[in-house]
């Protein structure tokens, strides 16, 4: 019956979130209602006689209701008692904050919290022997992201740190058993509080699980287990001649980039982490271990769960191993710096470029504000004005050309400052400046809080989209720095401000929303 209590509780959220209300606030949004007119009376029997196998046959039943029961099991809390909305906002109405959807912004997650049985606590030591955790600090830790401006109302009862799939499995299915909440874990490099514990219960560490299974050179692939991170794991890729093009934050681990779906500069030439991820083993919310795919680069048959998987952060599954698409590493790269007038003379420049066929790995763009922070971050005296960075690969000659094709473009465009670095170490430091972006922003306020937008629209609303946001942003009293990754029309705003003063939230609040939904308005997200 899991599948229905979810779909009760979908009832109870989509009346009492306050959500609702922002989307009739938005008349743009109105096509997007929902309506459920299943009856209970009228419901089929559970799909538990289905799951028997250990492993499943996707093609016996169907994938729908399968993935949402399944996903409202243990990843989901269960009451048959007591049934609140956990998407219900706490003290919002005189704020007026929709809670839900991309433009969410609150500051305190509710939830409910249950007493963790004693018989699951025994459970839990019998599989992971000493590798768990009751610390509190341990605890906390686990339950509030280090770089988000979210928390929650609880934190995890315990904390666990499985060695391998079958571990995993047995937590899952002994939480399952008691109806106690999970968290899976990765990296915590999330800013937008993906690990939060908001009805405590267990958190599955999965860091210890760290190992390269198997690697395939000429097949360019590689099986590995979730908590290894993308840095660690092109250290040891480097030797082959070969690497996995995906750089979200530093830290972050290949079970996490999998379940948030993550991107990165790199997404422009080698796509996000569903272009990159081959097959997935998953255990779902009763135990059971599901691979997604073989290792065929391509197959028509059935249903594509890897790509349901993926992005599905924790709610359908814990991700126990994955196989990556590797790549050749270039051969020679060039990295370029420029600088423009106005925002919108740098996005043009992005567009232009993208339009030109150049094939550029990197289009990364800084506002004059970010640059401003980067300068007193690490103590530099750059241009503070808009600024692109760009990468070019390929062999030595090709890298050069794309280069000079792209100084012209830049230069059509009121451009100046042209600058490219090709010794390795002068592009490490370059690149240094926009991976280190979040915390060069702290260097203006160091006791405030960060919150920060992400969207992306269709590449030729890219200047437009920036330019208003822009504007917005310049007339607000607020701290705000725009990074875009502009070759795919996907950019960031950190807004920074002090989680003390009720009026500086509202700010930081309405100038989210005020993208969020500018962005959805061009057909963006």
């Amino acid at each position: 019956m899991a599948f229905w209590f979810w779909l009760s509780r979908l009832r109870s959220c989509s009346k009492k979130s306050a959500f609702s209300n922002a989307l009739r606030d938005y008349p743009y949004l109105n096509r997007f209602q929902y309506s459920i007119s299943a009856s209970q009376e009228k419901l089929p029997s559970t799909i538990g006689e289905r799951t028997k196998a250990k492993f499943f046959s996707w093609s016996s039943c169907s994938l729908l209701p399968l993935a949402l029961a399944v996903s409202a099991g243990s990843l989901a809390f269960q009451s048959q008692d007591i049934r609140p909305s956990l998407c219900e906002p706490t003290s919002l109405d005189s704020r007026k904050v929709s809670v839900g959807g991309k433009a969410s912004t609150e500051f305190v997650v509710k939830g409910i919290h249950k007493e963790v049985p004693q018989e699951l606590i025994d459970d839990l030591k019998a599989i992971c022997q000493d590798n768990m955790t009751f610390d509190y600090d341990e605890r906390y830790y686990h339950g509030k992201p280090q770089n988000s401006f979210h928390n929650a109302v609880n934190i995890p009862d315990v904390v666990v740190f499985p060695r391998s799939e079958k571990e995993v499995s047995q937590i899952v299915k002994s939480c399952n058993k008691y109806k106690v909440p999970i968290v899976p874990y990765g990296g915590a490099t999330s800013i937008e509080g993906h690990t939060l514990s908001p009805n405590g219960g267990v958190c599955i560490d999965m860091t210890l699980m760290k190992r390269v299974k198997a690697l395939h050179i000429e097949d360019m692939d590689v099986v590995v287990e979730p908590g290894i991170g993308w840095m660690e794991l092109n250290e040891y890729l480097e030797p082959y001649g070969l690497f996995f093009p995906l750089d979200p934050g530093p830290g972050a681990t290949i079970g996490g980039m999998c379940a948030t779906r993550c991107s990165g500069s790199l997404a422009v030439r080698y796509g996000t982490m569903r272009d990159n991820v081959i097959s997935l083993k998953v255990v779902l919310a009763n135990g059971d271990i599901v691979k997604t795919a073989s290792r065929a680069r391509k197959s028509a048959a059935g249903y594509d769960l890897t790509r349901l998987m993926i992005g599905s952060e924790g709610t359908l599954g814990v991700i126990t191993e994955v196989t990556l698409r590797l790549q050749k590493i270039p051969e020679h790269s060039v990295v370029a710096m420029c600088n423009f007038p106005t925002i919108k003379e740098a996005a043009d420049v992005a567009i232009a470029t993208m339009l030109s066929g150049i094939q550029v790995s990197r289009v990364e763009l800084l506002d004059e504000v970010q640059v401003r922070a980067v300068n007193i971050a690490n103590g530099k005296n750059l241009p503070e004005v808009p600024t692109l960075m760009f990468e070019f690969i390929g062999t030595e000659a090709y890298s050069r050309e794309q280069t000079q094709i792209v100084q012209r473009i830049v230069s059509e465009h009121n451009g100046s400052d042209f600058v490219f670095a090709e010794d390795p170490q002068a592009k490490k430091e370059l690149w240094k400046i926009r991976k280190e972006a979040l915390w060069a922003c702290f260097a203006m306020e160091p006791n405030f809080e960060a919150m920060i937008s992400d969207v992306c629209v269709p590449l030729s609303h890219l200047a437009e989209l920036i330019s208003r946001s822009k504007q917005e942003l310049d007339a607000s009293p607020l701290v705000c720095t725009v990074i875009a990754h502009a070759g795919d029309g996907n950019f960031h705003t950190v807004i920074l401000f002090d989680p003390n003063q009720e009026e500086q939230r509202r700010e930081a609040e309405r100038l989210n929303q005020f993208m969020v939904y500018t962005a959805l308005s061009m057909e963006g997200a």
